[in-house]
């Protein structure tokens, strides 16, 4: 902005866009930025704007001195939430220097880091309304679905439409949108949109067919970078791909550069080899397509790829959205940051259904043997890790030949069970729950399904796997060693409680083991042949007492 722009605007007095703030007057400079902040987040709220500092109500000019510009913009970023990025520019009118903070219009709710909320209403600021904040910002608004103003479908790469058509064939051979001519077809999938001013793209569109050179223009922040680290540098990469091209064009660029690295195991089972890579293609494309779907496309942040030997790293900006946490993502209902985006996968057959891409991940990569993917939340991003490591082929080869040997497939929580009963022997109900994020009914039902499968069994008060399992994954003699370390610690947990009490009865033993009846009599009767207790009484009235 220049000195003759600066005063046109002051001339026009304070306004919805243009605030007006005096800096003699407020020489305390925490005050000043809690008024400044105050503003800020008025005009994030409203039509964005400016605001001048070193300028008072009347319009008079006082200017500013001793300023440190850079500690201002920190100020103002750190003390806003989420962080506020804002331009500032030093203007010289008659050698006094005005401040010029330029705030873009919000595609959020901004507040300050105190918890207030803040609105221009003509030319002040005013508490921003609980009503009017979920009327503007709580009700959904896709940010994918907004009208790119100045695009034109000259910005449509027609290579990358005819792509979309292709794989389209390929995917779905009954769908009538590839009959459709180039623009019908954009225009059916809502990408591009019939407007007064003529056809406009809008961010998903341009996301998914923009030439290159036109997403660079109007959604640079819409950028995936590719970094490939060696074993022999984990901290420096050692390849890099840098790309603002359309999604699927990213989603293909990657899978080959993923597969030039990805090593194979074959895993014998029965007469046919099962192909079991570093990095599953499907896992792999559906955390990426997750990533473009849900990330903030009004946040500067890039989706990176990290590609080591033994995990892949998916980091992408915008955290959870709503109560979605890393303990329940995998049974939250999906809620698509950007809705247009995922319809238009659902559409081109790239995701079977919305919501499911989380499933699918987790399935692949339990019935894989490989570690369930990991995921670190931020308040402004979420990271997500795939391991390569292939943890067990014993139980991959238990999986693939139950499921083709019964002509089933086993759910989810069913498969996260089996996983946990091979590496932890014993589970119970409100482990279970916890494990698969269903609820107690759900996993009852997953339980007794593995049950009426003759694949696990309930001991006392938890489920272990069966001598048939435990025969096909590990051993007969590892089952029988499990029953015995299940005896050693009651018959420790007995011993412990008759170091302080002359006799212990079955109901106790029951409580105190978390085991049936029928097991209390068991550990009673081996401790009596190991001549550790001996029998008091008869029928209700029997109680065990330790041999000195």
């Amino acid at each position: 902005m220049n000195s003759c722009e600066l005063l046109e605007l002051i001339e026009q007095g304070e306004t919805e866009t243009t605030e007006f703030k005096s800096w003699v007057k407020t020489p305390d400079f925490k005050k000043f930025i809690k008024l400044c902040v105050k503003e800020i987040v008025a005009l994030s709220n409203s039509s964005g704007g400016y605001l001048l500092v070193g300028v008072e109500d009347d319009q008079s000019i006082t200017g500013c001195m001793g300023y440190d510009l850079q500690n201002i913009i920190e100020s103002i970023y750190d003390r806003t939430m989420p962080n506020i990025f804002t331009k500032v520019e030093v203007v010289n009118i008659d050698n006094k220097d005005v401040i010029v903070i330029t705030v873009e219009k919000g595609n959020q709710l901004y507040g300050t880091t105190s918890g207030e909320y803040f609105k221009r209403l003509g030319k002040n600021s005013k508490p921003y309304n609980p009503i009017s904040i979920k009327e503007d910002f709580i009700v959904d608004k896709d940010y994918s679905a907004q009208i790119i103003g100045q695009s034109t479908i000259d910005d449509i790469n027609m290579l990358e439409v005819y792509k979309l058509k292709e794989k389209l064939k390929m995917r779905d051979k009954q769908s009538t949108l590839v009959e459709l001519d180039d623009l019908s077809f954009l225009k059916d999938l809502s990408l591009l949109i019939d407007t007064e001013d003529g056809l406009k793209l809008n961010v998903a569109g341009m996301l998914f067919v923009g030439k290159e050179e036109s997403i660079k223009r109007y959604l640079p922040q819409a950028e995936c970078i590719y970094l490939h680290y060696s074993d022999s540098n984990r901290d420096e990469y050692d390849n890099r791909l840098d790309l603002k091209i359309p999604i699927i064009s990213v989603l293909d660029r990657l899978t080959e550069k993923i597969q030039d690295y990805n090593h194979l195991t074959n895993v014998q089972v029965g007469l046919f080899r099962l192909e079991i890579y570093d990095f599953s293609e499907r896992v792999f494309q559906e955390a990426l397509l997750n990533g473009y779907t849900h990330r903030r496309y009004d946040s500067p942040g890039s989706i990176y790829v990290k590609h080591y030997s033994d995990k892949l790293v998916i980091e992408s900006p915008g955290g959870f959205m709503a109560d979605i946490t890393a303990d329940n993502i995998i049974t939250h209902p999906s809620l698509p940051r950007n809705k247009l985006i995922a319809e238009t996968l659902q559409r081109l057959r790239y995701v079977q259904r919305s919501g499911q891409g989380i499933d699918i991940m987790y399935r692949e990569m339990v019935s894989m043997g490989k570690p369930y993917p990991e995921y670190t939340v931020f308040n402004d991003a979420i990271r997500l890790t795939l391991y390569s490591v292939l943890e067990d082929e014993g139980f991959v080869r238990f999986i693939t030949e139950t499921q083709d040997k019964n002509m089933f497939t086993f759910s989810l929580p069913e498969l996260m069970i089996l996983r946990y009963l091979f590496e932890n022997k014993t589970i119970n109900l409100s482990t279970a729950k916890v494990l698969t994020q269903q609820s107690l009914n759900e996993v009852k039902h997953a339980l007794i399904s593995l049950e009426k499968y003759g694949l696990i069994e309930l001991s006392g008060r938890v489920y272990m796997m069966t001598p048939s399992s435990y025969h096909k994954v590990k051993s007969d003699v590892q089952y029988t060693q499990d029953k015995t370390v299940t005896y050693l610690k009651s018959k420790s947990l007995i011993l412990d409680y008759l170091s302080t009490h002359d006799s212990i009865n079955n109901e106790t033993i029951r409580e105190l083991c978390r085991c049936t009846k029928k097991q209390a009599t068991t550990f009673s009767r081996k401790m009596r042949d190991e001549g550790i207790i001996e029998m008091i009484g008869k029928s209700t009235a029997t109680r065990y007492k330790k041999i000195d």
